[in-house]
């Protein structure tokens, strides 16, 4: 991923972060109120202290029971405020922090679906996982304390230093000097903590995809008894991710340790100055007793300012790596004034189209010409490598064409409306994709609002209701992960129900029974030919006897199209089609 190698600016990442507060602007408002109520009861207890300990020492009869009870009354009327202002925090501002967590892993998913395929070919799934979950997950934490742990920390600054000021200008500038150092060392270890950070994430992503991968493929690794191979693999990423978390956490225990040392030469400052203050008769004993209680809430407060610092740090790489995604924009969209594609006939033709994934490989596909007329079934052959799959592929946009173009009824694919373009279009590939759930829901897939009829119709067609009605329970029975519970023909069936619920006026069928036993082929292509009737049909087959009634076969290599007619014409040529027949 190319943006993971950017280095963004925090401003930036606010920037685009505080968006998602618009929505809960009433809440955060009421969340920093009940902030300030809570931080007036932590600076009036050093204030009542300071009231009854001066009193007492001008004089005990001053300290009256009634001045006492008032005084008790008034800090307990105090603490039931903080009590449901802390609740309204603890509760209210966490879901809002859970809500903002929630709409970004929307925007996420929403945009990763935008994606096209190249960019899923240079992405590790574990990775997109790791940002969609475990990254966001800190900023629930992140999106609620930012705003009021900052909020109350700068509250507690200014308001100490202001009624401190009165008592001891010149101890309250002492005391405050120290600040600025703290914040100097607090930037310095903010920086290494987010690298490290980042670091752990980007690990996390890797673990991810290394188990996906090592999990999805049990049945290769238990097959060739390679356990102990997928477990080293597993070993090193764990433990560099161990290594990683190590440097992490000695960042951190530097960061903390620093910020104890700070709070000893504060406390120690304040020590020894107010004790020379009071020598000089310029600082009362009640307010030194108020400087060490203002002393130790300033201190909390930076001490949880401290704190939440790791945590601020992970909700920045969690938006980060967020923004990394979402910074990627599609090459491949609509395009101002795409149309929709209407009464589709199913023309197609190659106009001088190349090809090649990444700039750095050679083309694919090089000027390539091909025409093919509607309701016609078209067959492409040749070796591995030579295009067969691309050439599927170009025409539903999944990649963009480099040179040239490709129309569909006459009309530029560029100028189709990317949804309208590859509705009309059904694809059964080899590799047939089953998502977790019923086969119900599964043939459903090709169109989400059918009805049980049409469900069961477009099994029928396939061939599939045979087998569906002696499964447990039957339409209803669960698939298993990518459809694990059933076989490779009964996959193969259930996604060609797929295709005949959408009822597409062009078809691909890309090697889509080369997978398949000969008794399972007989009955797919079966399936398969039906479903070509009336269709304008792409195939890519390596078996050659289910092309045989094909209108046109082509044979591609890397140099092109090199042979082009009817199943007769090519063998009666006897040229590479002829030599792959008999082969």
């Amino acid at each position: 991923m190319e943006n993971e190698k950017k280095t963004y600016k925090m401003g930036y990442l606010m920037k685009r972060f505080l968006p998602y507060f618009s929505k809960h602007k009433k809440t955060v408002i009421f969340d920093l109120l009940c902030a300030s109520l809570t931080t007036v009861c932590e600076l009036a207890l050093p204030k009542i202290v300071e009231l009854l300990t001066g009193k007492a020492t001008e004089s005990v009869s001053l300290l009256t029971t009634n001045l006492i009870l008032k005084v008790g009354i008034f800090y307990l009327i105090l603490r039931v405020i903080d009590t449901l202002a802390n609740y309204y925090m603890a509760s209210v501002g966490h879901i809002m922090g859970a809500a903002i967590e929630t709409d970004m892993r929307r925007d996420l998913f929403n945009h990763l679906e935008k994606l096209e395929h190249s960019y899923y070919d240079n992405t590790k799934v574990g990775q997109l996982m790791s940002r969609m979950t475990s990254d966001l997950f800190d900023i629930t934490e992140f999106a609620h304390h930012c705003p009021e742990e900052f909020f109350i920390a700068g509250i507690k600054i200014i308001a100490s230093f202001v009624i401190l000021s009165f008592s001891n200008v010149w101890l309250t500038l002492i005391m405050f000097a120290i600040l600025p150092l703290m914040l100097v060392v607090t930037k310095i270890f903010n920086g290494k903590m987010r690298a490290g950070f980042k670091m752990s994430r980007s690990q996390v992503g890797e673990l991810n995809s290394q188990v996906e991968d090592s999990l999805l493929g049990i049945r290769v690794v238990k097959s060739f008894a390679n356990e102990p191979i997928e477990q080293e693999k597993f070993n090193s990423g764990n433990n560099k991710f161990l290594d990683i978390k190590s440097i992490v956490y000695k960042t951190m225990a530097s960061f903390h340790s620093s910020t104890r040392l700070f709070d000893g030469v504060m406390y120690i400052t304040i020590v020894v100055c107010g004790a020379f203050f009071m020598k000089a008769g310029t600082l009362t004993a009640p307010e030194f007793m108020a400087f060490l209680l203002y002393a130790s809430t300033l201190l909390n407060s930076i001490r949880r300012i401290v704190e939440f610092t790791e945590q601020f740090q992970r909700g920045m790489t969690g938006i980060e790596r967020f923004i990394e995604v979402m910074d990627v924009e599609p090459s491949i969209i609509d395009e101002e004034g795409a149309v929709e594609l209407e009464n589709v006939q199913g023309e197609i033709e190659f106009k001088d189209v190349s090809f090649k994934y990444t700039e750095e490989n050679e083309d694919v596909l090089s000027h390539i010409n091909l025409k093919i007329k509607k309701g016609t079934n078209l067959a492409i052959v040749g070796p591995s490598g030579g295009g067969k799959t691309t050439i599927c592929s170009l025409i539903p946009r999944f990649y963009e064409i480099n040179g040239g173009s490709i129309t569909v009824d006459g009309i530029d694919i560029k100028h189709i409306k990317l949804e309208s373009l590859r509705k009309n279009i059904g694809i059964v590939q080899q590799d047939v994709y089953l998502f977790y759930g019923t086969v119900r829901e599964n043939i459903a897939y090709g169109k989400p609002d059918a009805t049980d009829e049409e469900i069961r119709e477009a099994a029928r067609k396939a061939g599939a209701e045979e087998f569906i009605s002696k499964l447990p329970d039957g339409y209803d029975t669960y698939v298993g992960e990518r459809g694990v519970k059933l076989s490779g023909g009964q996959k193969q069936r259930i996604s060609i129900a797929r295709v005949f619920l959408k009822n597409p006026p062009i078809l691909i069928l890309d090697e889509a029974t080369s997978a398949l036993d000969n008794q399972s082929e007989r009955l797919v292509q079966k399936s398969l030919e039906l479903l070509a009737v009336g269709r304008t049909t792409l195939t890519i087959a390596h078996r050659l006897t289910t092309i045989k009634n094909a209108d046109t076969i082509i044979y591609l290599t890397e140099k092109g199209i090199e042979e082009q007619g009817s199943h007769d014409e090519l063998m009666a040529k006897k040229g590479e089609f002829y030599k792959l027949s008999i082969s």
